[in-house]
């Protein structure tokens, strides 16, 4: 089984527990404003790789998974546009004990019910909580999304939820409160992160000679991202707390216990 790797970070550190090693899988349908890797859309785009010479490169690194707790992220692009050669990866990372986290927008096609049989964390992008401002972030419906959402709901797989601020989009307090109130409605949530827009990725754009959306934007200031983490972390009420952590570049949201 052969699938297209856009890159490979070795020693991650913000993209589930642990060191991990985050794979990157080439393609992506969505076309959100602030994202900063669209050399990461083409879907003929990448490295073909063999999933058994990639469980290789992987197995590397299990000493420092079995130190630090850590394990496999597959990221993108949008793993789940490539589920047949995800799922032989989960599989064999399942077989060699290796912790599986899945990094997505949700918004893909096949079998969720066995993708998510081997996996043990999902890093779930909610884009936004309204589908017109979904549909005007990511350039398409929230359908595939919500379905996939659907399926980690009945699977009872754990989730961290992940939020970009966005200045003047994704930054208004009752929106936070909106967001909040979603969050509740969903099971096996173990951590919240509101993550500032940042502008890290713009001058990949100039280089692929592509106009950048949010050209003009300033990035998300930090303090009012944490303001906005405080209106969040009161919304959600008593079971969850406030939690910096090491490595990160804000302050996440924790479910108690």
């Amino acid at each position: 089984m052969k699938g297209r790797i856009h890159s490979i970070e070795s020693m991650g550190l913000v993209d589930g527990p642990g060191i991990r090693t985050v794979v990157f899988l080439q393609g992506c349908k969505l076309r959100c404003l602030y994202c900063h890797n669209p050399d990461t859309w083409l879907m003929g785009g990448g490295d073909q790789v063999e999933a058994s010479d990639l469980i290789k490169k992987i197995k590397r690194y299990r000493p420092y998974f079995n130190k630090s707790g850590g394990g496999v992220t597959f990221s993108g692009g949008e793993p789940l546009l490539q589920p047949e050669f995800l799922l032989e990866s989960l599989k064999a990372c399942k077989e060699l004990d290796i912790h599986t986290a899945l990094d997505t927008a949700g918004y893909g096609f096949g079998d969720y019910e066995e993708i998510l049989a081997h996996t043990d964390l999902v890093l779930f992008d909610i884009k936004h909580e309204d589908p017109k401002q979904y549909l005007f972030i990511a350039g398409q419906k929230e359908d595939r999304s919500k379905k996939f959402l659907e399926a980690v709901q009945q699977a009872g797989t754990k989730m961290w939820i992940r939020h970009v601020v966005v200045p003047g989009i994704t930054d208004g307090e009752e929106h936070i409160l909106q967001l909040a109130r979603k969050i509740k409605t969903l099971k096996n949530v173990e951590k919240v992160e509101l993550l500032p827009y940042h502008t890290m990725g713009e001058n990949k754009y100039e280089v692929m000679n592509m106009k950048y959306k949010l050209e003009g934007v300033e990035q998300m200031d930090r303090a009012r991202c944490q303001e906005l983490s405080a209106l969040l972390l009161k919304e959600l009420g008593e079971d969850f707390m406030e939690k910096t952590e090491t490595g990160s570049q804000h302050t996440t949201i924790h479910r108690i216990g």
